[in-house]
């Protein structure tokens, strides 16, 4: 992480200072709220702050607006990934139904799932869904997603280093 007086921070101070109030406005259209479109604004700019290198952007806001998409995007996946959720809740018999506590580390488990699989191409996170979710073949996910067979175990493999990184963190 950039120290806090290096050229990378003064570049992001100086994105914050000038576009903020533009970023925010936009992505108030986008989300059409204002606590969320906030804490995607500070988001853009936290993960800016993570990056090792960051060229000066010769079109700043667009620039801006490529990460924050980015960040919807992901907004927008959990958003569905819970509602998917709580509707299959609400098919279960109360009596079945997780405590609420439960249901809540189970949302958290799912998010973070979520997360680690959108490191993955479309493809490869198909793959792995198809297989573990669905128990489809190899062969059969292959067709479905118009590729070989080979390739779905390489999906697969990626799939399953994700979740390795999820349990014990990055190899060394």
């Amino acid at each position: 992480m950039p120290s806090a007086h290096s050229p990378h921070a003064d570049l992001i101070g100086a994105l914050y200072r000038d576009h903020r109030s533009w970023l925010l406005a936009w992505l108030q259209r986008s989300t059409r709220c204002q606590q969320r479109a906030e804490d995607l604004s500070q988001d853009t700019f936290v993960r800016l702050l993570g990056r090792d290198q960051l060229p000066v952007p010769r079109e700043p806001r667009a620039f801006l607006a490529a990460v924050a998409k980015g960040l919807l995007f992901d907004h927008f996946r959990r958003v569905a990934l819970e509602q998917a959720y709580l509707a299959e809740l609400a098919q279960m018999p109360e009596t079945e139904q997780p405590s609420p506590e439960l249901q809540l580390l189970i949302l958290e488990d799912l998010k973070a799932i979520d997360r680690l699989l959108g490191k993955l191409s479309s493809k490869a996170r198909a793959a792995f869904l198809h297989n573990r979710l669905d128990g489809m073949g190899h062969a059969e996910i292959a067709e479905r997603l118009g590729v070989s067979v080979s390739r779905v175990r390489q999906y697969l493999a990626q799939g399953m280093r994700q979740c390795y990184i999820a349990l014990y963190g990055e190899p060394t």
